[in-house]
């Protein structure tokens, strides 16, 4: 098949007996990522950046279109996170993926993912990232697509390892954890707030330490990838 129905979370929730939970605290991974214990300190430079990106965000986030979200905040808000290529891990963007998941085909945009790959090819995704300008509607909602994402990526990878995530629905951030049908939602981050923003490139860090611990073979033991 060619074609995929675009799903809202309803839809997905219903058709993959998927189950929700909202909140910081609702699941061991979910809580570990985002412990407000892990929050980072940023050198000179990293704050010379964080400044400039910060005082842009606050005065000029809502009128942002969703490209110019992307290249004058977001990207740097990844840098910062220290997510960038390091091999065997990649970051691509505006890949689309694709799988059968009991008998219905989905297919979904990832705005971002990191993947275990070879050159262009993404081969294990573990993150997608996925943006929206201001609104969610059925065939536009963040989640939904992100949800999209880790059924197909469940489904290639053929494991129920837990996967990572991001929203960004205008300056609100939201993280998630899927592991096996059940989804976990961080609360929103607001990025046009000071202490919100660096926990947001903290948790992105952190991310980059389950990484390179899986590069390491040293699994925490309180997180299964």
């Amino acid at each position: 098949m060619s074609k995929a129905k675009k799903y809202s979370q309803a839809d997905l929730i219903l058709l993959y007996d998927l189950k929700r939970f909202v909140g910081n605290e609702t699941s061991p991974f979910l809580s570990e990522w985002l412990d407000p214990e892990n929050q980072i300190e940023l050198n000179s430079g990293e704050q010379y950046i964080f400044n400039l990106i910060f005082a842009d965000a606050q005065e000029k986030i809502e009128y942002w279109y969703k490209e110019e979200l992307k290249i004058k905040f977001i990207a740097f808000v990844l840098k910062l996170g220290h997510l960038v290529d390091d091999p065997p891990y990649n970051i691509y963007f505006k890949r689309t993926i694709k799988a059968t998941v009991d008998t219905h085909f989905l297919k979904v945009k990832t705005d971002c993912m990191i993947a275990q790959g070879l050159f262009d090819q993404p081969l294990h995704p573990y993150f997608h990232f996925q943006v929206w300008k201001k609104y969610c509607n059925p065939v536009g909602d963040p989640i939904a697509q992100l949800l999209t994402a880790f059924l197909i990526s469940q489904e290639n990878n053929q494991t129920q390892e837990p996967m990572y995530g991001c929203t960004v629905t205008g300056k609100f951030w939201r993280f998630m954890v899927m592991v096996g049908k059940e989804y976990f939602i961080s609360r929103p981050y607001d990025c046009t707030k000071e202490e919100d923003l660096l926990m947001i490139i903290s948790i992105l860090r952190r991310f980059k330490y389950y990484l390179d611990a899986l590069k390491l073979n040293v699994i925490p033991q309180n997180l299964i990838i």
